[in-house]
């Protein structure tokens, strides 16, 4: 038998899911057309990859929340970090309606328990507090979003210095741009490497110069090292320079500023541990003195 109490953390929680979808659909619905159409061609441009990929539950949950829900819901995207990490937009959209479903069922659940075990709750707590806990999940997946392409485009810079040299090494021996950029790519099996020659095979057959191909690639996915690879590689093939030495010397400057971003962060965390430390001497001292202060207390 369900009590009166169960009840009513039932009824706070359809409360709490009820108001939040009518605050939903009281935002303002005129939707932005570039967006609109970036949202929707996303997931059309892999279609043609495999259907498969648009079935998963989160892109299908995504799916729904663009067609019903406003645009104004979503705040903002992180076009470029999902871009980078290749996640679709629909996905990342699911991804943020079962964090705040997670969000609104988290409260109503820890009030079931409370009820079992004796502990009166008014009805309103679960109410706002599932409303709270979702909005705030609601925004997780943006900052895992920005977290993770944050790491990626340090793992890039660090490859892209490695592929930088290969290029070098390609154009010293004589081979043209294309060709170079072509043949260092296909060197590397990790990710950074694949998306390059992804990039350049495509140029090649949209009959694009190289060069372009990674400067639209640069801006979209915020690189601002391949942007200026790229600027290289152009004077290479537009004007026949000769670019080895320009492109040693970046990416030892890419290596060195990398370094001392690592360093800088080691001295950072090094400058933390040290407060664990003081605190345990200031506590350690509080304990010898105390018992002496204790007793001129009481003597006194």
């Amino acid at each position: 038998m369900i009590s009166g109490l169960q009840l009513a953390v039932l009824a706070g929680g359809f409360l709490g899911l009820g108001l939040t979808l009518a605050v939903a659909r009281l935002l303002p619905v005129e939707p932005d057309l570039v967006d609109a159409l970036d949202r929707v061609s996303s997931p059309r441009r892999r279609t043609s990859a495999g259907v498969a990929s648009l079935r998963t539950r989160k892109e299908r949950l995504g799916l729904w929340g663009l067609r019903v829900l406003p645009p104004g819901l979503w705040v903002r995207t992180p076009v470029r970090e999902l871009a980078l990490l290749r996640i679709s937009v629909a996905q990342f959209y699911g991804e943020k309606l079962t964090f705040a479903g997670l969000g609104l069922l988290i409260p109503p659940g820890l009030i079931a328990l409370f009820t079992q075990l004796g502990l009166d709750v008014p009805l309103p707590i679960p109410a706002l507090a599932s409303i709270g806990l979702a909005a705030v999940m609601f925004f997780i997946p943006n900052y895992n979003a920005h977290d993770e392409a944050r790491k990626a485009r340090v793992e890039f810079a660090r490859a892209l210095g490695a592929y930088i040299d290969l290029v070098a090494l390609e154009r010293l021996n004589g081979i043209g741009v294309r060709q170079a950029m072509e043949a260092a790519a296909e060197v590397g099996d990790s990710w950074v490497f694949t998306r390059l020659s992804e990039e350049l095979t495509r140029s090649r057959w949209s009959g694009l110069p190289p060069w372009d191909a990674l400067h639209t690639l640069a801006t979209e996915l915020g690189l601002p090292e391949l942007d200026d690879f790229a600027d290289i590689m152009r004077l290479s093939g537009e004007e026949g320079a000769s670019v080895y030495a320009t492109l040693r010397a970046r990416s030892s400057a890419m290596r060195t500023a990398m370094l001392n971003d690592e360093i800088a962060q080691a001295n950072a965390v090094g400058e933390r541990m040290t407060i664990p430390g003081s605190l345990l001497g200031v506590i350690f001292m509080a304990l010898l003195v105390a018992p002496s202060l204790l007793r001129m207390v009481t003597s006194s």
